[in-house]
């Protein structure tokens, strides 16, 4: 049996799992404000009148405020120069003020009115009557057209070129964040590992890693969990009805969970028994592809050379060619923080040079349809000397947490 494979109980494993956030802390209002200070940077030198950031990440990003998008415009206004302003429906304002960082004087519209409208008066009030205004990415194309529609005298324009450029290079205090996210989810990984037996089912395993990432201090459990067994493997997002587990089942389990917003996201394959030569064949092919990856990760490279590298590796394997199955059939990576995924993109058309602050997920995944799959992921970030690992790749198909290492 795979080392660290088997043989404890769900019981066993949860009473082992301690609260791992202890010396963790939300994001301090002097960073925020120096997000937005960053923002109105970015914005003059583009030429930017102001941005709208909706209610989701980007607005928690610059202004503390947790907001979920929904059918009603809530988001904030951020100017070029001077102070933001928020808008609200009128019957939440209180329950906004409560969830506030950054304070803001909050623009109100009723149920009846349109909210629309009420954002160019924001802007008119600000002084800002023409020129590029830039609408945050995430915002429904209702909200962008809204605002279209309402006010076309303004050339409107991505509030990405803003957004994207503060939150891809992540501060000290994020890093941090990302480290024990992950930190947290590694220790799940191992506890679950331990609980497998033949005849669990997918939905025991995912109720498992839930509860296990509430007991390491999540309190929301796992923010994602894919389980897959055997041939359900070849299939990166899963299958309509998965498998029970059998002995000798290629497994592969990919989860994560959130430390105050913050993003882990980590999987591990192995073998549920005894390893047969073509799933070691497989599984070493698909970490070196991962090493590859890490290594080409140097400052000033772009993303697209990171990608390149571990698509090399696979295709001199006889696999691919691109993203052809049997083959790695997807990009190699992503970024992280706030959002699992966003920018940039570990992928063959992102020209985006590498930068200290960055974060990325490091996944070439060697998909086999009729056979099984195998994703190692790992993430890291770019230092001014190049990539450091947040989680270390897996040591061996044989030990997988690297028990005997």
């Amino acid at each position: 049996m795979t080392l660290g494979v088997g043989g404890s109980t769900a019981e066993q494993e949860l009473a082992k799992l301690t609260d791992m956030t202890q010396g963790t802390g939300p994001i301090s209002h002097e960073e925020f404000t120096g997000r937005i200070e960053k923002a109105q940077a970015l914005m003059i030198a583009q030429g930017i009148e102001a941005i709208y950031v909706n209610a989701g990440t980007n607005l928690y990003y610059y202004t503390g405020t947790r907001w979920y998008a929904s059918e009603r415009m809530v988001g904030a206004i951020i100017p070029a120069k001077g102070e933001l302003e928020y808008i609200a429906p009128a019957f939440e304002v209180d329950t906004l003020l409560g969830f506030m960082v950054i304070e803001g004087k909050v623009n109100t519209w009723q149920e009846d009115e349109s909210p629309y409208a009420l954002f160019g008066d924001v802007l008119a009030q600000m002084g800002i009557d023409s020129g590029k205004v830039g609408i945050d990415e995430s915002a429904a194309f209702f909200i962008f057209d809204g605002v279209r529609q309402a006010h076309s005298q303004f050339d409107y324009v991505n509030a990405k070129s803003v957004t994207a450029r503060c939150r891809m290079i992540k501060s000290a205090t994020e890093l941090s964040l990302l480290q024990r996210a992950k930190d947290m989810t590694l220790e799940v990984h191992k506890a679950v590992a331990r609980i497998l037996c033949e005849g669990i089912t997918v939905g025991e395993v995912e109720a498992f890693i839930n509860e296990a990432h509430k007991r390491v201090g999540a309190p929301a459990g796992s923010y994602f969990c894919i389980v897959l067994f055997g041939e359900d493997s070849a299939y990166p997002h899963g299958v309509k009805s998965p498998k029970v587990l059998d002995l000798n089942d290629t497994v592969l389990i990919d989860t994560g969970c959130q430390l105050q917003g913050y993003n882990s996201d980590i999987t591990r394959t192995f073998v549920f028994g005894t390893p047969s030569p073509r799933q070691r064949e497989l599984w070493q092919y698909e970490q070196d592809a991962q090493i590859a990856a890490f290594d080409a990760a140097k400052i000033g490279a772009t993303c697209a050379s990171v990608d390149r590298a571990a698509r090399d590796v696979l295709e001199a394997a006889g696999f691919g060619p691109g993203y052809n199955v049997p083959g790695l059939p997807h990009r190699t990576g992503h970024g992280i923080g706030l959002d699992i995924h966003e920018w940039p993109y570990l992928v063959l058309n992102d020209q985006t040079p590498l930068a200290a602050g960055m974060c990325f997920s490091n996944e070439p995944m060697l998909c086999v349809p009729g056979e099984f799959g195998v994703r190692h992921e790992d993430h890291f970030y770019m230092t001014d000397t190049g990539p450091v690992w947040f989680t270390k790749p897996a040591h061996s198909i044989d030990d997988p947490f690297g028990y005997e290492a």
